[in-house]
């Protein structure tokens, strides 16, 4: 009777020691305890499960629980020969965009390659089409301005100087202090007076036929005579006007102020001439006179 409870008590203190701790071995013969089954809910709340590999090696399994901070932690997992090998999670969804981006962009580039091959007729794609517009572009933009300035036509340029008929004079004097006073200059039948006279006249000339208001008006300048003052030249010029717009022209276009200011202007823009007095004679801008004559 005493051996059958010693039995039975035996057997009931193995089964509570076999409850309380449990032993697993590995696949290499390694122990591995197992907690019991209030523990184990514990360590899944607070910390990670570390379970042995057939190679004896740790690694470090995330809990299912685990909140959104450790979701930004590292998981270290240690590889076949023991080395730590780490996973970032934010870095690995970046190589995700980073990839899914690259694929658009192909795709866009694919895309359009392929609507540029496309053929519009026969054998001619649309990549051709607009090249030859780009080209076609200047070319009609340089021939139009081309035909343009050919075919252009001033109407101011035309006009009959037949038609001019009814003259319109004034006369002044202007000072040249580059020439020297020489007696020969009071007969304008003299060898230095002419050839005086021929180049101020042939400057007058020049540039009031050079301008675009009063060119087509202009028929002369003259020089009348020379006198003593460095050198005096006393001048007349000639414009003629048509009859039916001689009223107008006389009191615009072809006014003392009209006609003084543009010889004016052309004496400021001169260049003073220290050559011989055979040259271009220089005339002083303020010594210019000039009035209206019948």
């Amino acid at each position: 009777m005493d051996t059958e409870l010693q039995l039975i008590k035996a057997h009931m203190d193995d089964g509570a020691a076999n409850s309380s701790n449990e032993r697993i071995n590995g696949a290499n013969g390694e122990a591995m305890p197992v907690a019991a089954e209030g523990q184990r809910n514990v360590g899944n709340a607070n910390c990670l499960q570390e379970v042995t590999v057939n190679n004896g090696e740790h690694v470090a399994n995330g809990n299912p629980a685990a909140t959104e901070t450790d979701a930004l932690v590292h998981v270290q997992t240690n590889g076949a020969n023991g080395e730590a090998m780490h996973f970032d999670h934010a870095a690995g969804g970046q190589r995700n965009v980073g990839n899914t981006n690259s694929t658009r962009e192909n795709g866009s580039v694919c895309r359009v390659k392929k609507e540029l091959n496309e053929v519009v007729f026969w054998k001619v794609r649309l990549w051709m089409v607009i090249i030859v517009v780009l080209v076609l572009i200047p070319v009609v933009i340089v021939i139009s301005l081309a035909v343009c300035s050919a075919i252009h036509e001033d109407v101011d340029d035309k006009f009959d100087s037949s038609l001019f008929k009814v003259p319109h004079y004034f006369n002044g004097s202007f000072q040249l202090p580059n020439q020297v006073f020489q007696e020969e200059l009071l007969n304008l039948h003299s060898n230095i007076s002419q050839t005086l006279a021929a180049d101020l006249q042939n400057k007058m000339a020049d540039l009031y036929r050079s301008s675009p208001a009063l060119g087509r008006y202009f028929s002369k300048a003259e020089i009348l005579a020379f006198r003593n003052g460095s050198v005096i030249a006393e001048y007349k010029l000639t414009f003629k006007l048509p009859e039916e717009q001689q009223d107008q022209l006389r009191n615009f276009t072809l006014s003392r102020e009209m006609v003084y200011n543009v010889f004016r202007q052309f004496l400021y823009d001169q260049e003073p001439d220290e050559s011989a007095e055979s040259g271009p004679m220089y005339i002083e801008p303020v010594s210019l006179e000039m009035f209206s004559a019948r």
